[in-house]
């Protein structure tokens, strides 16, 4: 198996582990649940083990596929980096990358992530621009990047996508806010709490909660703060202004430390977004740099971000 088909191949187990079921997986791929599921029948007798216990309502992992996916990980990573060495070291990559990504993420995730890459690469040079407005790369922008970050559904299906980490949405409240206000239970009870919420135009899966097997909208009846700026209301959550539904890659930190509390988290991490964050590029413009990177990225950022597994880590997830 050639280390493409590999990690392919991992990743798709990966998936089933991550979403619980054959038809989550197929939605990260372009597959069927059905051939989600004979890819999964050919992987465990390779290995000779079962690595799911499957029911007609979930797909769990056994203890051996639970220890073999902290493997798979391991594997793909190195795998990637291994490729990413192997064209660095045949092409003696240098030049100039030229690169936008919204500034909340560039600043916590992004440059240090590239600060690594500029050490391990030092025949390559990059442009980051840390920017909170979209940029046209078919309009006066093209040309002037070779990437661009974007959290969230794509709208422009004419860019080439490559997916860089999942995006898993909590909502969360300052230790204060819930000393006064007290702990809500369930999501059905946001409407009795006061909240901080985007103005204009809101993230698609703000506010929505899977119910009963049913995604549902609930949201707090009061807002005390509405923003454009997710960083904002992030700030208006740590001061104890009310509950916020962020993602975790702003809210990690503050969540590990304890200066926020995850709501309706008992059973664990909700399930990512369908949407999550991605690397646009112009299909015609990829060079040998730009792929580099992004193969750096994904190695840094997937199958599960490291945000999301310090999480699980230190809360025991």
């Amino acid at each position: 198996m050639n280390p493409d088909a590999l990690i392919d191949q991992l990743s798709l187990f990966l998936d089933v582990l991550e979403t619980g079921s054959f038809s989550g997986a197929a939605r990260r791929h372009p597959l069927t649940p059905s051939a989600v599921a004979r890819r999964i029948d050919n992987l465990e007798r390779a290995l000779g083990s079962r690595l799911f216990s499957r029911s007609t309502h979930a797909v769990r992992p056994t203890p051996a596929g639970n220890a073999f996916a902290e493997r798979a990980r391991h594997v793909i990573d190195e795998l990637r980096l291994a490729r990413a060495e192997a064209v660095s070291l045949s092409n003696a990559p240098e030049g100039l990358i030229r690169m936008d990504a919204p500034a909340a993420f560039g600043r916590r995730h992004l440059a240090p992530a590239i600060a690594d890459f500029l050490v391990a690469y030092p025949g390559l040079d990059v442009q980051l621009r840390l920017i909170d407005s979209f940029v046209d790369m078919h309009g006066s922008h093209l040309g002037e990047v070779d990437l661009v970050l974007r959290a969230g559904p794509l709208a422009d299906t004419r860019l080439v996508a490559t997916p860089l980490a999942d995006m898993v949405r909590i909502a969360c409240a300052s230790p204060a806010y819930l000393a006064a206000r007290g702990l809500p239970k369930c999501p059905s009870q946001l409407p009795g709490h006061d909240g901080l919420d985007w103005d204009g135009l809101a993230p698609p899966f703000a506010w929505r909660f899977e119910v009963d097997g049913q995604t549902r909208l609930y949201r707090p009846s009061r807002m005390r703060m509405v923003a454009n700026n997710a960083e904002t209301l992030l700030f208006g959550a740590l001061a104890g202004l009310g509950i916020a539904h962020l993602p975790t890659w702003l809210t990690s930190e503050y969540l590990l430390r304890g200066e926020l509390i995850a709501l309706f988290c008992d059973a664990g991490l909700p399930q990512p977004e369908t949407s999550g964050i991605y690397a646009l590029r112009l299909e015609h413009e990829t060079n040998s740099r730009s792929r580099l990177l992004l193969e750096f990225l994904k190695s840094r950022f997937s199958p599960v971000p490291p945000w999301d597994l310090a999480l699980r880590s230190e809360l025991r997830w």
